[in-house]
């Protein structure tokens, strides 16, 4: 599916500031930094998760590479990175499956705090089952890709809302 996906961002990819909400192992943040993204910041809430973040980031990324890893909830992150007029080019949300809603709703709050540009691209991995039409208002789907028990909605932010 990452493959897949990663295949249709293209060269949206390369230069872009990139974020990574519902880190777990970055490993998603750390595929778009492979494809060419300039910067990419991994947001984790589970210590022990960020741990592994920071260790395959040193592990996988050259030093000079701008990475940052906030061990925070993706509500609060995208809080603290409105407040310091952070933007991103595209982000990432892959939450737990019982939780998926989420991840909807930090997009969103990331389209709305300006964390993530107007004309950016936001990816929202769900369950294949998830009922998509109770997405957060000014989400909408401009893509799906499905593969076994997820599928990954390429969303854009209606500035209406």
């Amino acid at each position: 599916m990452r493959e897949r996906a990663f295949q249709v961002l293209g060269s949206e990819v390369v230069d872009a500031a990139f974020l990574d909400l519902f880190a777990g192992t970055g490993a998603v943040g750390l595929e778009a930094l492979s494809r060419g993204a300039a910067r990419a910041v991994f947001v984790e809430e589970h210590s022990a998760a960020a741990r592994l973040v920071r260790r395959n980031i040193t592990q996988f990324v050259e030093a000079h590479t701008k990475t940052k890893v906030l061990c925070l909830s993706a509500l609060a992150a995208i809080g603290r990175m409105a407040r310091a007029g952070d933007h991103f080019d595209i982000a990432w949300a892959d939450p737990p499956f019982p939780i998926w809603q989420a991840g909807a709703e930090a997009l969103a709050a990331a389209f709305t705090q300006g964390v993530i540009r107007p004309e950016g691209i936001a990816c929202l991995e769900c369950p294949e089952r998830a009922d998509v039409g109770d997405l957060p208002e000014g989400l909408t789907v401009e893509r799906e890709l499905g593969g076994g028990a997820s599928r990954l909605l390429i969303l854009s932010w209606s500035e209406a809302h």
